[in-house]
């Protein structure tokens, strides 16, 4: 699963390889393999601090205030729990007169392969608790831009799209679903990443998830 985050997306995916943005080479990414790192993304308040620090470049703690609402001290020990993971690092050369700091975030996506954790319960229960934070950031943000809507151009509500299907797959099968979305995925995140703000763009999310029905 590659998993970008929330707002990065520190979104994340489920199956066999889960989604934190698309994919991309190993430099650009950071495993999840120890409990630790799991726990430490399954608080709602980390995951969007780290969302927003993939999706919008480096912030000072004063932005990362004013953009969750949180106090300043709540914002300082999210940081250091995702710093002492290796989720974000400070970023020094954004700081001017040396009275607050700036961070950012290490790597573009996290990727975390929930299958290799089945057989052992502290590190299955850490991923789905992760796992179960993602998605409800996932059902906030869906809420959040339907009540957007409202103050959106027609063409932009016209192109939006929320949609769901299913069929009945083989494991194979399955699997080249997820590789062919998974391309969709690479194709319009590399186009997109790091492309400075224009008149005639907007920061633009998709969220897809492949999975076998239970009981099927």
């Amino acid at each position: 699963m590659d998993t970008p985050a929330p707002d990065a997306a520190a979104s994340a995916g489920t199956p066999a390889s889960s989604p934190v943005e698309g994919a991309g080479p190993a430099d650009r990414r950071i495993g999840l393999h120890d409990a630790g790192s799991m726990r430490a993304l399954a608080h709602p308040l980390r995951l969007r601090i780290l969302g927003l620090l993939r999706a919008g470049g480096p912030h000072s703690v004063g932005m990362l205030v004013e953009a969750t609402g949180a106090a300043s001290g709540s914002i300082s020990y999210h940081l250091g729990t995702l710093a002492k993971h290796g989720f974000v690092v400070p970023a020094p050369e954004r700081e001017r007169d040396g009275r607050e700091r700036w961070w950012k975030s290490a790597h573009e996506m996290t990727v975390m392969h929930a299958e290799e954790f089945l057989g052992d319960p502290d590190r299955r229960e850490a991923s789905e608790a992760m796992r179960r934070t993602v998605l409800e950031s996932y059902h906030r943000e869906l809420l959040d831009a339907l009540d957007a809507e409202i103050a959106l151009e027609p063409e932009w509500v016209a192109a939006s799209d929320s949609s769901d299907g299913g069929a009945r797959l083989s494991i194979d099968e399955m699997r080249e679903l997820a590789a062919e979305l998974d391309a969709v995925h690479e194709k319009w995140w590399a186009l997109g990443r790091g492309r400075e703000p224009e008149p005639d763009t907007r920061l633009v999310r998709w969220i897809t998830h492949v999975f076998p029905r239970s009981g099927s």
